[in-house]
């Protein structure tokens, strides 16, 4: 059941960073994964300043700030 919800959360957090960022061209499967290594990153950068994340729309939160960093450092490094 966890990677299920996991999947799912990953996915919500891939769209609304996309939506967000403007990033038109990822497809599901990419966001999905954007989404779940987002939220990865989004909860260990907040849990360095001290910030903690509960709950489902505390994971989606810090999930899709995550995929938006992480879309930033990607094009950043891809120059899209």
């Amino acid at each position: 059941m966890g990677w299920v919800v996991t999947i799912i959360v990953g996915g919500i957090c891939g769209w609304l960073a996309g939506a967000i960022m403007d990033s038109k061209k990822n497809g599901l499967l990419i966001n999905i994964i954007l989404g779940i290594i987002g939220g990865a990153l989004g909860n260990f950068v907040f849990g360095l300043i001290g910030i903690h994340f509960f709950g489902l729309v505390g994971n989606i939160i810090g999930g899709v700030i995550g995929t938006c960093l992480l879309i930033a450092i990607g094009r950043l490094i891809f120059k899209k």
